[in-house]
């Protein structure tokens, strides 16, 4: 059986790689700017956006689609001045309301402190803290969110840095609305102090063509982005729980990278979080 979920990983792996290149789709035929317009820099031949922020503005894109389940990467570069209170990011979101579903990958500040968030119906307060073991600033790297009706699994690297079960039969809730993509950069004072000689600050992104999900507007009806039967990949073994490997990376991470997590705050509710009474 386990030599079984390997092949299918890697056939699995294979058919993403080449969806994607099949698709080759540029910037402007997945995503749009949609704020901060003269701080938004499309480079050419569409491989590569710019975001700037300075005091005036920061700047941000979204999906042309919304998805309901899926595998979602970007490669980021986060700006190389080092600084507090700056926010380069990568995230999925549904319609913004007071129910909103969110999965969120968020830089608080450029000394490359990660901090993963979770929103459903409208609750987040699900962060976990990484300190990354490398300098985000200096190379691209590649950000992923699987999502799917068992899990949603952050990847840094391939690396697997955190993992959200679906546990609904437990009390827990599970992100289930449709939801875009969106990469920003602004800032806030949560995040820290900005020096603000050092700008303006500037977050690069590349592979815009690497979305392999289930569009809501393509396949509407109840389920038919969640199914096994549907033909998506991402909805089958060995998508539905990381595999030995993947448990170690992430026990790993968990014990070398982790400074912060909810889960472990001494002020936790778990009525509201009973997910961390699992943990």
């Amino acid at each position: 059986m386990a030599s079984y979920n390997f092949f299918f990983f890697v056939m699995s792996f294979i058919l993403m790689q080449l969806l994607a290149a099949i698709n080759g789709a540029t910037f402007d035929q997945n995503y749009y700017a949609y704020w901060g317009l003269n701080h938004f820099k499309l480079v050419e031949p569409q491989d590569e956006v710019q975001l700037l922020l300075d005091q005036s503005s920061g700047s941000g894109f979204k999906s042309r689609s919304e998805y309901e389940s899926g595998l979602f990467r970007i490669k980021m570069k986060i700006p190389e001045q080092k600084t507090g209170g700056i926010i380069p990011n990568f995230y999925l979101i549904s319609n913004f309301d007071s129910g909103r579903d969110e999965l969120d990958f968020e830089f608080m500040g450029s000394k490359g402190l990660l901090q993963t968030n979770i929103y459903t119906g409208g609750l987040g307060g699900r962060e976990q803290r990484l300190q990354l073991p490398f300098d985000p600033s200096q190379d691209f790297h590649t950000y992923t969110i699987l999502w799917n009706q068992h899990q949603i699994v952050f990847f840094v690297d391939d690396i697997p840095v955190r993992v959200f079960k679906n546990e609904t039969n437990k009390g827990v809730k599970y992100p289930t609305k449709a939801m875009h993509i969106e990469g920003t950069i602004w800032y806030g004072d949560w995040a820290g102090e900005v020096d603000w000689k050092l700008s303006p600050f500037i977050v690069h992104y590349k592979d815009f063509n690497n979305i392999t999900a289930c569009s809501a507007s393509q396949f509407p009806g109840a389920g038919q982005c969640y199914s096994s039967s549907s033909g998506f990949f991402w909805n089958l073994p060995p998508f539905l729980e990381l595999n030995n490997q993947q448990k170690h990376n992430l026990e790993m991470v968990q014990k070398s990278w982790l400074v912060y997590d909810y889960c472990k705050s001494s002020n936790i509710n778990l009525k509201i979080y009973p997910e961390c009474s699992m943990t």
